[in-house]
């Protein structure tokens, strides 16, 4: 069974940014916001948080690597994924 796989940035409470995985944006982002035990430890601290990137990994494997490409990006070029992403055009399931 083949299942799609997104990697996607956070806007926490303090303006900085969370980077993760998951099968399922919509579940994965109000874990964060209310949930202490499946929410990562990062954003507890730093709610609510905003879903401000997605993209699109064909699997597991391939969406663990772009978000450590992510994660390794300057500030300014995260923000500047950001800024060109479109969150009302974005298909979440």
């Amino acid at each position: 069974m083949s299942s799609t796989w997104f990697t996607y940035f956070l806007r926490c409470a303090d303006n900085s940014l969370y980077a993760g995985v998951t099968t399922d944006l919509k579940r994965r982002l109000l874990e964060h916001n209310e949930n202490n035990k499946l929410g990562a430890k990062y954003t507890r601290v730093r709610r609510p948080v905003n879903l401000v990137y997605a993209e699109i990994n064909a699997d597991r494997k391939t969406a663990c690597q772009r978000e450590y490409l992510l994660r390794n990006l300057k500030k300014v070029q995260k923000e500047t994924l950001i800024k060109q992403f479109d969150l009302n055009t974005f298909k979440m399931n």
